[in-house]
């Protein structure tokens, strides 16, 4: 039978002597180990990972709240969002831009939509933004609505914010179903004199069937309550972003809106990835030889109860929500918590460049010698690389270098030479086309030729951890990558999935085992 035992007063749980069997494997050469309930491990030589069989766990990522400020430019389009995805408009993209600071929408024709939204699908939403008009309207009204639940121009809801001649501000919630509009709540006065680049806030929220919106003057207080509050079944679920619209008898056009600070406060995808299985990946202090030891045995045994932190566990620290971790023995520096993927440039693109010692915020010397100062603003943040090597190097122990000292043996600090040139050993591998799957392990690090506009043609440019199959039978992997700026296991920027016709099932290229 189990039984307990007390070690400096700790009472420490001791499994009872398990049989264990072995069989070997081939393709790779690996070692499954299997006790009375089946498969317990496998071990593969010449690698330090090992898949052991533990207790049903699920892996779920839900959407990353963000803000969009504009900080950027583009004459042409919106162009991406951080954190959100890539945005859409409709019409001619030309009328869209941003100026560094805001974005903007151009209506030069009365009576005519113009549609910009994120790409990207949510169910349950909270979302405000800022707008404008930067001249008073004449003529006729215009209106700057925030869209939510949005699939095309002719469906979506609105928060619809009314700039009129006389200058009163209205503000009603409409939803607009295959291009029929119908008022949800009615255009209720929120402000007067308005005045040209006059700020205000909206707000809007889907809650289950509950839709609600308010809107203020910005740099006044939020309003307690919602203006307008209905049960609502239509759009519920799409995209967020602006309408925007100079109505009928509108004179003096173009009439140009301005909209800055999009706020996803909370979202809900309605389909989000999900793993579940009993796998955990454990790693050994040193490579499998392929030799069966006592000492092996027991490390088996130990990891079979154990449910202190893995691989997979730790890869989990880093994506939305993840709560800071900080350690005392690195005089407090955050060593786990939500993580970006690095600082913006200019057009607001997160920069590559972070490693794992840049998101604690500390310069680093390795064990070969080799130092790294911090990179300047890249606290919190890691590149797909720096992700990586924070998993399996900084808390699974495999020893790291920068550039120099690659022996196969080390984790190197770019992908283009761990995959070729990094520990243990290459499952598959193609050139010009994707290997086969059919030999990886969960825990597995797949390798990319992602970017087109590499300066060498079939160099491996991103990396990530092979989580496993999802809900909806896909191969799935996690990744920290520029969007949704930071690890991520979804497929906001595209697909995180092995199979199908995406951009990363159709530029894998190798598949390493750590």
């Amino acid at each position: 039978m189990a039984v307990l035992t007390v070690d400096e007063g700790v009472m420490l749980y001791q499994p009872p002597p398990a049989t264990l069997t072995m069989q070997t494997l081939t393709g790779p050469d690996r070692l499954q180990v299997s006790d009375s309930s089946g498969v317990l491990a496998t071990l593969t030589v010449g690698a330090r990972t090992v898949a052991m069989r533990g207790p049903q766990r699920t892996f779920i990522e839900q959407k990353r709240p963000f803000t969009d400020a504009f900080t950027r430019t583009s004459s042409s389009g919106f162009g991406t969002s951080p954190g959100g995805g890539n945005w859409s408009q409709s019409g001619t993209a030309t009328l869209y831009t941003v100026n560094g600071s805001v974005g903007q929408i151009s209506c030069d024709v009365a009576n005519s939509s113009r549609h910009a939204t994120i790409v990207d699908t949510l169910t349950d939403v909270d979302v405000t933004a800022k707008v404008t008009v930067t001249t008073v309207p004449a003529g006729a009204a215009s209106s700057i609505g925030l869209s939510f639940g949005y699939t095309s121009t002719n469906d979506h809801n609105r928060a619809r914010l009314i700039v009129n001649t006389t200058g009163t501000v209205q503000l009603a919630l409409e939803k607009e179903v295959a291009g029929t509009t119908t008022t949800l709540g009615t255009a209720t006065q929120v402000g007067t004199g308005f005045t040209a680049g006059q700020w205000w806030r909206i707000r809007a929220q889907r809650t289950g069937m509950t839709i609600r919106c308010r809107a203020w003057l910005d740099g006044t207080s939020e309003p307690a309550t919602w203006l307008h509050s209905v049960t609502e079944t239509a759009n519920p679920s799409g995209r967020v972003g602006f309408r925007a619209l100079a109505s009928t008898g509108s004179t003096g056009l173009p009439r140009l809106f301005q909209v800055d600070d999009l706020q996803v406060i909370s979202g809900s995808w309605p389909d989000p990835p999900t793993v579940t299985h009993a796998t955990w990946v454990r790693v050994l202090a040193q490579p499998f030889d392929g030799t069966w030891t006592p000492a092996l045995a027991d490390q088996i045994r130990t990891w079979a109860t154990d449910t202190r932190p893995d691989v997979l566990a730790y890869a989990m620290m880093y994506v939305t929500g993840a709560p800071p971790v900080t350690s005392p023995a690195l005089a407090g520096a955050q060593i786990a918590g939500q993580s970006n993927y690095g600082p913006l440039d200019s057009a607001g693109v997160p920069i590559e460049g972070a490693d794992f010692h840049d998101y604690m915020g500390r310069n680093w010397t390795f064990p070969n010698g080799e130092t790294q100062t911090a990179g300047a603003g890249e606290t919190g943040c890691m590149d797909c690389s720096g992700y990586v090597r924070m998993i399996y190097g900084y808390h699974a122990g495999i020893p790291m270098v920068r550039v120099e000292d690659i022996d196969g043996t080390v984790l190197p600090r770019m992908t283009k030479d761990i995959g070729p040139l990094g520990p243990g050993v290459i499952i598959a591998q193609a050139t010009g086309t994707a290997p086969s799957l059919a030999a990886i392990q969960i825990g597995d690090v797949p390798h990319f030729d992602a970017d087109s506009g590499d300066p060498v043609a079939g160099q491996l440019d991103h990396n990530g951890i092979y989580v496993g199959v999802d809900s909806a039978g896909h191969p799935r992997f996690i990744n920290s990558r520029k969007t949704p700026n930071g690890p991520t296991m979804a497929d906001l920027g595209g697909a995180s999935t092995l199979d199908g016709t995406g951009t990363y099932a159709t530029s894998l290229r190798l598949i390493r085992r750590f």
